[in-house]
């Protein structure tokens, strides 16, 4: 599925379209702050992956990017860059989530609609379903509130019926996964488990970013997101999920902007993951030696 946005004009996804608003960015592919939100930092201890990542970042040249990943076991951290990206199809876990969560305030278990969309939501990244359930939810509304629960900081939700402009951060994104895999979460174990079965089962044509880092034979849990631009055709693709490394388990989100190609998109996330990975493996690994 492609995504085209245009300042003022109409965003296709599937058969539904969604009526655009205006972002300063909306044509440069440049990143934001989010108003009213504080300043992104990396958390407190978090290994710096500038130097790690530079061969990539150099090769793709004007490419904007930002990466996070957590390490389940030590609870420690490794990011690169701190801006602030729309998120494509990746916000449809946090949409998954904050409907669970509604669900559970509720005392009730989903319909088996709620089920089938959802289903297709995550598994196919299917657009029309999305955009059911980014109304059922509240659309940005309900999805800020539930952030706050999930423990999210830097993401708001699209304005109207434009969930694929909300904005967050690769640590950001992080957060959420560790909310949808971590047993410190407002999310039920039941909830977890759900989400994390569809994260598991993603369409295979959508095997693809961060799944790239991990080791081979090993399962992961996925979801991305790919937009391109009506006025420059440049490319914001996302990646986020759970992948296991050299033995270790890493919640990990990248996000970029500015890709010339989907493909070129793809291959820039794929490199930045895997350089990620391996670096934060070695370091991990270091400091239990050491």
């Amino acid at each position: 599925m492609t995504w085209a946005v245009a300042v003022g004009a109409v965003l296709l996804g599937a058969a539904t379209s969604y009526a655009a608003y205006h972002l300063n960015r909306a044509d440069t592919g440049a990143s934001t702050v989010l108003p009213g939100h504080l300043p992104v930092f990396a958390p407190p201890g978090s290994l710096d992956l500038s130097s790690q990542l530079a061969p990539v970042t150099s090769l793709f040249g004007a490419d904007n990017m930002s990466v996070a990943l957590l390490d389940k076991e030590t609870e420690k951290w490794a990011t690169y860059g701190g801006d602030v990206f729309d998120t494509a199809s990746i916000v449809k876990v946090d949409i998954l989530s904050t409907l669970l969560l509604q669900a559970q305030d509720a005392d009730r278990a989903l319909a088996a609609e709620e089920r089938d969309l959802t289903t297709d939501m995550i598994e196919n990244s299917d657009n029309d379903a999305t955009s059911t359930l980014w109304t059922a939810i509240g659309s940005a509304a309900g999805l800020d509130k539930a952030n706050q629960r999930l423990g999210l900081k830097q993401t708001r939700g699209g304005e109207g019926t434009v969930w694929g402009l909300t904005q967050t951060t690769a640590v950001d994104q992080v957060r959420l996964l560790a909310a949808v895999f971590g047993d410190k979460s407002p999310l039920n174990a039941e909830s977890r488990s759900y989400v994390r079965h569809l994260m598991y089962h993603i369409a295979p044509d959508q095997d693809w970013g961060v799944s790239a880092a991990a080791d081979t034979g090993k399962p992961t849990a996925l979801k991305n997101g790919w937009l391109q631009r009506s006025q420059t055709h440049m490319w914001d693709v996302n990646s986020v999920g759970r992948i296991e490394k050299n033995g270790r388990t890493f919640y990990m989100a990248v996000l970029s902007n500015g890709a010339g190609t989907e493909d070129s998109g793809i291959e820039f996330v794929e490199q930045a993951a895997r350089s990620a990975a391996t670096a934060f493996a070695k370091s991990l690994s270091r400091a239990v030696t050491s």
